[in-house]
């Protein structure tokens, strides 16, 4: 009864409850600064519009950059031939739906659409695993615990790549226009939001709940942040450490494959450069969460993805700055980040 009348448990105030959240939950607490400051400034449609817009846009850039985030901060490997495997993924994924799959691509029924769709991102997710398997035997682990040399390789192993995409499917630009059932909007109250960008949400969601899971709740996960402790300890008990590690890698190439598979029928084109190009939003995502944290990924990625269509719509002058200018401001008030590794 007494903590109950105390006055520490009486009811704090809407500022107080800010505050305190600034401080115990930064990356709730930004995201929803950024979220609701613009809905002063535009219409409501037109914010729940570019809201649905961002998310999916941050969905697919949290796909991205998870796997460099993780392969980083778990690993301390500083893979800058990421992009290559986001241009891998997207034109595998791309290959199938143009190719092997065309008509149920334009088949009106959502179900044989999916049956499309899935089949083409699992396709692009395996082959850039793969690829991340061979690079990593190859290029990665005879410089493990070397940043300076890791830049060095990593970028001449990205050249290498992109070279091999334009030998494979040519230089130029290619159409991936999307699949019936995924074209248009669904209409609510006279609001439009689009199919695709409506079922990116879903799935770059469902993605981050399980990735979460996997790293905090299963005995992989707790093995490789154990490894990364005490790489030895975790080999005393038996355990492969370099197995564990390389199976991180590849996931993190899966992911990467995956989110370029999903940003080709978002933009409705692909180019062989398209995962250099997308590879400064991916490191900001990645500095704004913090280095190896899943979830401060998540709401990096998410952040990326609201101020840049937000300031888009307000000032587009602006839109090419917003995003690193949100990652010097957070940096400003949070030095590692909005989550901290050791939390991952």
């Amino acid at each position: 009864m007494n903590a109950i009348s105390s006055p520490g448990a009486r009811k704090r105030s809407p500022w107080q409850a800010l505050r305190g959240m600034s401080a115990d939950r930064p990356h709730v607490f930004l995201l929803l600064l950024v979220t609701l400051l613009p809905l002063a400034l535009m219409p409501w449609s037109t914010w729940l519009v570019l809201t649905l817009s961002g998310m999916a846009m941050g969905a697919m850039l949290f796909l991205m950059a998870s796997g460099m985030s993780l392969t980083f901060g778990l690993m301390s490997v500083l893979n800058l031939a990421h992009g290559a495997f986001i241009s891998v993924g997207a034109f595998v994924g791309a290959s199938l739906l143009i190719y092997g799959l065309s008509e149920w691509s334009h088949n009106p029924s959502l179900w044989i659409n999916l049956a499309a769709v899935l089949p083409a991102f699992a396709l692009a997710a395996l082959v850039a695993a793969l690829l991340g398997v061979v690079f990593e035997r190859l290029v990665i682990r005879p410089v493990y615990g070397d940043h300076l040399k890791q830049i060095l390789v990593t970028v001449g192993g990205a050249i290498v790549i992109f070279q091999l995409i334009e030998v494979i499917w040519g230089p130029r630009e290619i159409p991936v226009p999307r699949p019936e059932a995924l074209r248009g909007a669904l209409v609510f109250g006279g609001i439009a939001l689009e199919k695709y960008r409506v079922a990116a949400v879903v799935l770059g969601v469902g993605l981050y709940a399980l990735l979460l899971w996997v790293i905090e709740r299963t005995r992989l996960g707790i093995l490789i942040r154990a490894g990364v402790e005490s790489r030895e300890m975790v080999e005393i008990h038996g355990y492969r450490i370099g197995l564990l590690f390389l199976a991180v890698f590849a996931a993190g190439s899966a992911l990467a494959g995956l989110g370029g598979a999903m940003w080709g029928l978002y933009r409705e084109i692909i180019t062989p450069h398209m995962g250099d190009e997308l590879m400064i939003s991916v490191i900001v995502v990645i500095i704004l969460g913090g280095l190896g944290s899943v979830r401060g990924c998540f709401y990096g990625a998410m952040l990326v993805g609201l101020v840049n269509l937000y300031v888009g719509y307000l000032e587009p002058r602006l839109a090419a700055v917003a995003t690193v200018g949100l990652m010097v401001a957070v940096l400003m008030w949070r030095p590692q980040g909005l989550i901290p590794v050791i939390k991952v």
